[in-house]
């Protein structure tokens, strides 16, 4: 049987849960294809899955693999597995019952596209997760449009430097909140205003807004209610916002997991390849590491992602 390593849980808690353990190598099936990962992403989901606070990963999915986003080549391919050939570089967002802080990993033809040519593996890496949750929150969900004004916050994070930057790419008009620390960065992602959320109070300066993209919650999302035109929506990464809230600001709210589509991977790509997107790295770690590489993302905020090189 061949094997392969991977960081994987048996029990929630914290990072020393994490081992990197010998498992064996899954085989591909029907409209697979099996990938070997270059590098993997590192995730809020990811320590939140670790200590066992993500509902849809409980104690029966344990032992679990971490990682939600990968980029890697195709190493051989399941029963009508036709659209990427052996050797072919993807990036891939995961479906939740596999993980990609590993050697090796399967996944659906449905769920890849071919990484960007203009970047290397570790920048394709930091893209899936971050940049589809961005991207299905801005266009899908919120229905953000050229000349529409958004208030992004955490517009330093992995998730928000992108969302910027999609919104830019689309026409939009884009205030960002972010720490006095990041204020520089945020710019150079594009945001035509960035706020100091530690000196200023947003919903002071912010007004007339058509979307709202919360990242944060909690009294963030409180506070962004009043920033909203009439009609204007709050879409949120963190669950299904209070709808009598909405109601009683006369805005529309949304709540949403991103999904796996490697087509709206292919049009993040574009954007990358066209130069109009740019995927920053603040560091890599080595796989062996990823319990260092999730207290760094968890304690220091970095701007942009952490991501995991794999041999």
């Amino acid at each position: 049987m061949r094997t392969m390593n991977a960081v994987r849980i048996d029990g929630f808690g914290g990072p020393e849960v994490m081992r990197l353990q010998e498992i064996p190598l899954p085989t591909p099936q029907q409209g697979e294809v099996l990938l070997k990962v270059r590098a993997a992403s590192v995730n809020p989901v990811d320590y939140k899955i670790r200590s066992g606070k993500y509902p849809p990963v409980q104690a029966d999915k344990l032992p679990y693999v971490l990682g939600r986003d990968v980029c890697g080549d195709v190493e051989s391919r399941g029963p009508g597995a036709s659209a990427f050939a052996e050797g072919d570089a993807l990036y891939a967002l995961l479906g939740i019952d596999r993980g990609g802080y590993a050697q090796y990993v399967v996944v659906k033809e449905s769920e890849a596209c071919r990484k960007p040519t203009s970047i290397d593996s570790v920048a394709a890496a930091a893209v899936p997760l971050a940049g589809l949750t961005a991207w299905q929150g801005l266009f899908r969900y919120g229905g953000l449009k050229a000349k529409q004004r958004v208030l992004i916050h955490g517009g330093a994070g992995g998730l928000g430097h992108l969302a910027i930057q999609f919104a830019k790419a689309k026409g939009a008009y884009v205030i960002a909140t972010a720490g006095a620390e990041s204020i520089d960065f945020v710019r150079q992602m594009g945001a035509d205003v960035v706020i100091d959320y530690k000196k200023t109070r947003f919903e002071d300066e912010v007004h007339d807004m058509d979307m709202v993209f919360d990242v944060i919650g909690g009294e963030t999302q409180d506070r962004s209610w009043s920033t909203l035109k009439k009609g204007g929506i709050l879409v949120s990464t963190l669950g299904p916002p209070p709808q009598e809230k909405a109601t009683a600001h006369g805005v529309r709210a949304a709540g949403y997991r991103a999904e796996p589509s490697g087509s709206e991977l292919a049009e993040i790509g574009g954007l990358i390849d066209a130069g109009k997107v740019k995927p920053m790295v603040s560091r890599t770690f080595a796989l062996k590491d990823a319990a260092a590489a999730q207290q760094f993302l968890e304690k220091e905020h970095p701007q942009g992602k952490v991501v995991l090189t794999v041999d």
